[in-house]
């Protein structure tokens, strides 16, 4: 009886110091967004470039500033558009990011892969330090040609769409940290945006 009792005291402490503020989180989600998202057909592929506008939630912040990582999830699904059937998929691609704070340094870490960090090891295939938080974030929220198909999966003479979403991925965080965290506003943060990109001028 007394575990289960200190376990109801865990998650309720836990609960209260997480989700203590959830209407900042509310305000600072409603007004994130994907700004300028431009495609741009390549000889060897379909690249995406993007500037993302958004502020961490609250509560994520306060966790980095205290030395918790916070990881993000990126992803771009290519459709090919089928007027006789549902648009049919043909390259979705992923990057993760890992951003973290190093007190001792006084230094933020910003490692980005192209596969989970679970299980990434040498698949981490860019790390940067920064002086300061504005600048880590501000690196997170440029997509610089970022390339998300192959060119033999992209029909020159049809139209796609591109489905860009970017997102906090709380599953990543500490066991407490989630038990507080799921459904709760003031951890959310998603942004996405579709564009269409059409077919190639006939020569």
């Amino acid at each position: 009886m007394r575990w289960w009792w200190l376990c109801t005291w865990f998650v309720l402490f836990w609960g209260t110091v997480l989700c203590g503020v959830p209407q900042a989180g509310a305000a600072q989600a409603a007004s994130s967004e994907v700004g300028d998202l431009r495609l741009e057909r390549g000889e060897d592929g379909l690249y995406l470039s993007a500037n993302l506008q958004f502020e961490l939630p609250e509560l994520a912040e306060d966790a980095l500033q205290k030395g918790i990582p916070m990881f993000f999830v990126a992803d771009a699904q290519v459709l090919r558009d089928r007027w006789y059937w549902s648009d049919r998929q043909v390259a979705e691609t992923t990057r993760y990011f890992r951003l973290s704070y190093q007190p001792l340094t006084r230094r933020w870490r910003l490692n980005i892969s192209s596969t989970p960090f679970t299980n990434s090891g040498l698949g981490v295939v860019l790390g940067q330090n920064f002086d300061n938080y504005a600048d880590a974030l501000s690196s997170i929220q440029r997509f610089s040609r970022w390339k998300i198909a192959e060119r033999d999966v992209i029909e020159s003479d049809a139209v796609h769409t591109v489905n860009f979403r970017f997102r906090l991925d709380i599953s990543q965080l500490p066991r407490p940290f989630q038990i507080g965290a799921v459904g709760r506003s003031g951890w959310n943060l998603l942004v996405s945006r579709s564009q269409r990109l059409g077919a190639e001028p006939a020569k």
